[in-house]
């Protein structure tokens, strides 16, 4: 069994509860509910970040342009860009897709839920600085923009799906050593490991918090895989993430969502 927070749709608050070793099956209030009775609400209230290219091999591929301008160097620290509220939505909930558009591209990425402020936290210290563990996926109209800030293209409504729960930091060994994989429809679409990150936990709450202050209850994602796939219309996402958990949302004409949320 493993502890983990988790926020049920009428509830105002984080409840803590012990998931089975399976992840079918959840222990609280006193009683046994399986996954599929349990109707799950967001259970972030603070600020959502991500970082471009924190897989080596994407940072690889991106490389040569870092040295064209405007910059004309690779970046110091870590590029992030935020997700806002806007954004979250929960386990099973719709993705909506614009008119527009006929693909969206998936981005899987581990999240670490920050526990207590933190400010220049050294590496070796890191850790203790997670509260818990979460699945995100950051949804993004495809793009290549990445000189200035792509809004229209990564901050829509809907565009963030994040839960199922929050694993209490501990619960797992070796959050450096844990396997990401993306299912479309049932089916295989990426699979990568967060051994292959540029910046690893730690040192991504090193580098990041030498120049900002995160607060209790922020999420810091660690970056998207290369190679993200893309799926459209009435395609169910599954990001699975070793020992975490399975994130699954389904993607819907934002027009059928329109006066409400999925």
């Amino acid at each position: 069994m493993k502890r983990i927070w988790m926020k049920r749709r009428g509830k105002d608050r984080l409840e803590p509860a012990l998931l089975n070793s399976v992840g079918e099956s959840v222990f609280i209030d006193g009683q046994s509910l399986s996954i599929d009775a349990v109707s799950l609400d967001v259970p972030i209230s603070g600020t959502v970040y991500n970082v471009l290219f924190n897989y080596k091999k994407a940072y690889e591929m991106f490389r040569t342009n870092m040295y064209k301008p405007p910059y004309e160097k690779p970046p110091k620290y870590p590029v992030l860009y935020m997700k806002p509220m806007n954004t979250l939505i929960a386990h099973r909930s719709s993705i909506p897709v614009p008119a527009s558009f006929k693909e969206l591209m998936i981005g899987p990425s581990l999240g670490l839920v920050i526990g207590k402020r933190a400010t220049k936290v050294k590496e070796q210290d890191a850790l203790s600085y997670i509260k818990g563990l979460i699945i995100a996926n950051d949804v993004q109209i495809p793009h290549s923009n990445y000189y200035r800030p792509a809004i229209k293209e990564t901050a829509r409504d809907g565009f963030c799906p994040i839960g199922p729960w929050i694993v209490e930091h501990g619960q797992i060994e070796n959050i450096d050593q844990l396997q990401i994989r993306v299912f479309i429809n049932g089916r295989l679409a990426l699979e990568n490991n967060t051994s292959n990150l540029l910046r690893s936990a730690r040192q991504l709450i090193a580098s990041v918090t030498d120049f900002m202050t995160l607060t209790e209850g922020d999420v810091l994602l660690t970056g998207i895989p290369e190679n993200a796939p893309l799926a459209k219309r009435k395609d169910i996402v599954t990001i699975e993430i070793e020992r975490v958990g399975r994130l699954e949302n389904e993607l819907v004409d934002e027009a059928v969502l329109e006066g409400g949320r999925g």
